[in-house]
């Protein structure tokens, strides 16, 4: 069937089949959310489950999520169309003062496949542009990374002006990186601490059920 055959492409990162297959799902009359629901979204579960087995590494991930991506160009608008609500609103940036951004990036492509909108502002990003981003589009979890202790700082900046734009009740903020550890997130007032992508799909999932 066309539905596993998008799945087996998404998980094996088969980025040239996997806007064909969506487009041959969606001639078949499914509709965008089953397509996401039934497999985009297992799919990128697999994957992660895979990332977290360490039979995937962050390559396969990479190519997994690309993969998804490019069945989502196809879905999304449709989704957006119907009016379709996401599984939540995310904010997701690596801080100011640290330019690492490739597993900022895959938590940002399997939050992408997990069915939430994600705005991701890249690397560098300041306090000021966080703040900005979550009330532009109403977040519900902000999401921040950093590799470097240096950039460390950036976080708990960014959660005081959370607090002084009266806007910290309303979000989540979940922190990860090399540079993070459980004790420091709870010590800056983070909600989470999470280790890795496969994590943040699930703390994310958890947070706005």
């Amino acid at each position: 069937m066309l539905g596993e055959e998008l799945m087996e492409a998404i998980i094996e990162g088969r980025i040239d089949d996997t806007p064909d297959i969506t487009r041959a799902l969606l001639d078949d009359a499914v509709s965008p959310k089953e397509i996401m629901d039934k497999y985009m979204i297992p799919a990128m579960q697999v994957v992660g489950e895979k990332f977290e087995e360490q039979e995937y590494f962050v390559p396969e991930v990479l190519v997994a999520a690309h993969a998804m991506q490019a069945s989502l160009a196809l879905v999304e608008p449709l989704l957006a169309q119907s009016d379709e609500r996401p599984t939540g609103k995310v904010v997701i940036g690596t801080v100011k003062g640290d330019l690492h951004e490739i597993g900022k990036n895959i938590v940002a492509m399997m939050l992408q496949g997990a069915g939430f909108q994600v705005n991701n502002l890249g690397v560098d990003v300041s306090s000021e542009a966080f703040v900005a981003a979550v009330e532009e589009i109403d977040a519900d979890i902000l999401g921040m990374s950093s590799l470097l202790t240096t950039a460390m700082r950036s976080m708990q900046d960014t959660i005081d002006m959370l607090l002084e734009a009266g806007i910290r009740e309303r979000i989540k903020v979940i922190v990860g990186g090399a540079a993070i550890t459980p004790e420091f997130a709870r010590r800056i007032g983070a909600d989470v601490y999470c280790e890795d992508a496969n994590e943040a799909v699930k703390v994310a999932r958890e947070l706005c059920s």
